[in-house]
């Protein structure tokens, strides 16, 4: 197979899906997955997670349309800038809603009076002051998270109060996911607070508690779903029932980032009077399209089964474009890596086939893994693929 490309293990994807199920059924049997669409939407997952009997999780338009496209029976529908005729398909469809802006109150208003007097279940999403409960670990920090009603300022409060007195419409859920830099399980106990909190004070008798996603998944020194399921039960059993009220998980990077590898080869060396640069056909576009990341989980395959040349202080690994920050990694103290042979990046199933641009190179190929046999489930893009839906003489519009 030519690199570079993705490869999935289907094997480890299933083992942490297992992972996942045993530990609802340990410590919350009513619950449901909703998988993150955003975090990995390629379609071949997209079936997989449909038949492990996932619901969609999305928070576009775009991402609405797909989950519909993909025959999906039960969609979670979150973010701020949900399109007015989605938004109203899912209030038919019965799916579930978590509202994340005012103007969806104007669309639950005119959904609500279509339904002939069955009501509109609606979540609401509540942001809350996780930075003062998780000193230095809210992905906003002093600045705040941005997405939902806002607890302290008595938003969350109002749009409670606005609902209630919304005939056809019913609050059945809050929605309380946190983007944290940490991943810890005192994010989960905040969040299952909050959950707490919202019962005791304002007095909703909830069908689902969604406390998203953000877990760590795949490391065997990190928090496992066992361990986030236990400590958000232990909280979240003091108000409310486990038969009566749904969990709604949401995980995404703890599921598909573990069993996908990106493949590279080194096609050049170059020594500068500054540095060795070891120049392959993949790129940090590819791993790290945000270009945030300082390290990765990687391993050195020689080519063609020969012993690996003598030891180097430090290699630069660089990309195939022409950016100067298409840097990866140093390497340092290990073998001289020459022409043919192959670095492979590990754990990169996340925010990485989503987010890859299409700069100076089309989107790479990806394959699958099971049990031992490779098949190919998305074909490297072409200029075919590029130039789809493109005109070369503007239209009238």
């Amino acid at each position: 197979m030519k690199t570079p490309y993705y490869l999935i293990h289907r094997g480890i994807l299933e083992e942490g899906m297992e992972k996942l199920k045993a530990a609802i059924a340990r410590y919350w049997p009513n619950a449901a997955v909703g998988y993150s669409f955003k975090t990995n939407a390629l379609p071949w997952v997209l079936q997989y997670m449909k038949e492990q009997g996932c619901l969609a999780e999305v928070v576009s338009e775009d991402e609405y349309e797909l989950a519909e496209h993909m025959g999906y029976d039960r969609i979670v529908y979150n973010g701020p800038v949900k399109g007015k005729d989605s938004f109203l398909r899912a209030c038919g469809r019965g799916d579930v809603i978590n509202l994340d802006a005012a103007r969806e109150v104007d669309w639950l208003r005119e959904a609500a009076a279509g339904r002939q007097g069955r009501p509109v279940k609606v979540g609401i999403r509540m942001n809350f002051d996780l930075e003062a409960a998780c000193p230095g670990e809210a992905s906003g920090g002093a600045e705040g998270g941005r997405f939902g009603f806002s607890y302290e300022t008595g938003s969350f409060g109002r749009i409670v109060e606005e609902l209630r007195a919304l005939p056809g419409v019913e609050i059945a859920g809050v929605h309380l996911h946190c983007s944290s830099k940490t991943r810890s399980l005192k994010i989960y106990e905040a969040v299952a607070a909050a959950a707490c909190r919202v019962r005791r004070e304002c007095g909703l008798d909830l069908d689902y508690i969604d406390v998203g996603g953000g877990y760590f998944g795949g490391l065997a020194d990190r928090p496992q779903y066992a361990d986030y399921l236990r400590v958000m039960s232990s909280i979240l059993r003091e108000e409310y029932d486990p038969g009566r009220t749904m969990l709604i998980m949401e995980p995404g990077t703890s599921l598909i980032s573990p069993p996908v590898e990106y493949v590279t080869s080194v096609v050049d060396v170059k020594d500068t009077n500054r540095n060795r640069f070891v120049v392959t056909d993949g790129s940090r576009i590819h791993v790290d399209p945000l270009m945030t990341k300082k390290s990765y989980f990687y391993r050195l395959e020689p080519s063609g089964g020969r012993e690996a040349g003598g030891r180097l202080e430090k290699q630069v690994i660089a990309g195939f474009t022409c950016m100067e920050n298409d840097r990866l990694f140093e390497l340092k103290d290990a073998p001289a890596l020459r022409a043919g042979d192959r670095i492979v990046y590990e754990k990169v199933g996340a925010y990485t086939m989503c987010l890859s641009p299409l700069f100076i190179g089309y989107y790479p190929a990806v394959y699958l893994e099971e049990e031992g046999k490779i098949s190919c489930i998305r074909e490297k893009w072409g200029v075919e693929e590029y130039v789809q839906k493109s005109v070369t003489e503007g239209k009238q519009v």
